[in-house]
């Protein structure tokens, strides 16, 4: 039984996530600070904020809306590490470690998901 959104591990490893998306693009160039660098941040930090909003939603079709917006963001943020890649603001290191995140990321969304769409789950 979970006592807090922090205790999920979909939330723990997207707020991992968003401390490595940080550490990225602070290598990317200066003119990158309000593009990229900044639409990069919001679309990472809106996974784990997303996942934590949609536990303390009551209706499981309410949580499910939260946990979906979260994967929409996932998606993005994946967009965001390819264009990272071709315009080589990051390493081809940083890339497999990123992608590597977002993978470990995206499989244990899905699976909290599918816990609360099949009634498994407990807050």
């Amino acid at each position: 039984m979970t006592q807090s959104f922090t205790d999920i591990l979909a939330w723990q490893k997207a707020h991992r996530f968003v401390l490595d998306v940080y550490r990225a693009t602070s290598k990317f160039p200066a003119h990158e600070q309000f593009g990229l660098s900044s639409q990069f941040h919001r679309a990472a930090m809106s996974i784990p904020a997303n996942i934590a909003e949609g536990y303390k939603r009551l209706g499981k079709a309410d949580k499910l809306r939260f946990l979906n917006i979260a994967q929409g963001s996932l998606e993005e943020c994946r967009y965001y590490i390819l264009l990272a890649k071709d315009l080589n603001y990051i390493t081809e290191n940083t890339y497999y470690e990123l992608i590597r995140s977002i993978e470990e990321t995206s499989f244990l969304l899905n699976a909290y998901c599918k816990g609360i769409r099949d009634k498994q789950w407990e807050r």
